[in-house]
Order: structure tokens, then C-alpha cells, then sequence
């Protein structure tokens, strides 16, 4: 049987879901909630300012998109991010991400608190970060990512490495993935696509 494709915004090829080892589809099989962190992830990581000091990031929207289909297949999301920006506040209000902690200084922290929020475990959910503030979470979440441009000693302790880079599609690719794993992507994909399509049932 094909393996189902995912969208790589780096090159517009297909990431599989069979990339992911054994252990890892276990794990992101269990996801109810995908936690995001923002700088080097939903962005590719600069950090641009304006003349008054205002801070300037750059979107994905192919990530965005993904971010709302991985809701629409039920799995919540949120945002932890050392960071505060009035600007992530903006996105993740577009995105309709209800849960954003910024201006963490202890991510872990946070991490336990959105958990007992939500009452859920560290095994319900998913981290994707790439910098050594986020290997608190990463080292308890059940399914650690990072990202191609993370740190070394980030990448070598997930369970799971994206091809897209940060800002350019490893949230899509991690969104896609989990619903893949989940069996929820097709149902998603589904509503995009004309009723008569031949092999779409109706949603």
C-alpha cells in the first residue's frame, strides 16, 4: 500500500508517515495536544525589529493551515514560548489556539501547569522545539520533535527530527503526520475536496 503523503513547504514533495520509527507512531498516536514553541519553529528563528523597537515575525501559512486541520481532527494546541510578542498573541488568535503561555522563563513549568489545566499527562501530548530550553518538556513529553536547524543537543534526544526546517513547513509536516498516524487525515482532507469526488466519504 502507498504511504499517505504530507506537505513539505521547503520543496512541495510528500513527507510519509512511515518516516517515523516504531516507537515514535506509538507516541504521536497518543497526541490529544500539540504544544508549538514559537521562535525557530512557527518561525524560521530571526528576530527582526522595527525603528520603535517593535518586533517583526514571519509566518507560515502552509504551517497555519496545517495547525487548524490538526484541531479540526481534535487534537488541541497550544503555544509555549520564552518570548512575548503582541504579534504571536495576533497568530495564535488567527489560528483559534486557545492555550499560549509567553514570557515563560521556566518552560517545564508551564508545561505542568497547562497539563494540570487541561488534565491531561505528559504522554497525552506533543513538543515540538529546537533550542536547549526546551529539553525540560522534551525529556517528559510523549512525543518530542525538533526541527533540522535545532540544536544539536536537541535534535539527538527526540523521538523525531523533521525534513522541513522551522518556519518553512515542520509544522505542517508534524500536523500532517500526527493525523496520518491517527487515521485522521483523510477525513480532514475530505472536507476541502468536491462531495462527488470519486473514493471521499462524505464528512
Amino acid at each position: 500500500m502507498a504511504a499517505t503523503m504530507s506537505t513539505d513547504a521547503n520543496n512541495g514533495k510528500g513527507v510519509a508517515a512511515d518516516v517515523l520509527s516504531a516507537d515514535a507512531r506509538v507516541r504521536a498516536a497518543r497526541v490529544r495536544l500539540m504544544i508549538f514553541d514559537v521562535d525557530g519553529i512557527l518561525t524560521d528563528g530571526g528576530l527582526l525589529y522595527g525603528a520603535d523597537g517593535e518586533q517583526i515575525k514571519r509566518f507560515n501559512a502552509l504551517d497555519g493551515h496545517g495547525i487548524k486541520q490538526l484541531q479540526q481532527s481534535g487534537v488541541a494546541t497550544a503555544i509555549i514560548s520564552a518570548r512575548q510578542s503582541a504579534i504571536v498573541s495576533r497568530r495564535a488568535g488567527d489560528l483559534g489556539i486557545a492555550h499560549v503561555q509567553q514570557g515563560v522563563h521556566d518552560k517545564y513549568a508551564a508545561f505542568v501547569k497547562l497539563l494540570e489545566q487541561l488534565q491531561l499527562t505528559a504522554d497525552d501530548c506533543g513538543f515540538i522545539g529546537d533550542d536547549v530550553i526546551d529539553l525540560p518538556i522534551l525529556s517528559q513529553a510523549g512525543f518530542a520533535v525538533s526541527v533540522p536547524n535545532g540544536h544539536r543537543d536537541v535534535r539527538s534526544r527526540v523521538h523525531y527530527v523533521t525534513q522541513a526546517s522551522g518556519g518553512h513547513g515542520a509544522a505542517r509536516e508534524i500536523c500532517d503526520i500526527i493525523m496520518q498516524v491517527q487515521n485522521t487525515y483523510d477525513a480532514t482532507l475530505a472536507t476541502y475536496l468536491p462531495p462527488h469526488q470519486p473514493g471521499v466519504a462524505p464528512v
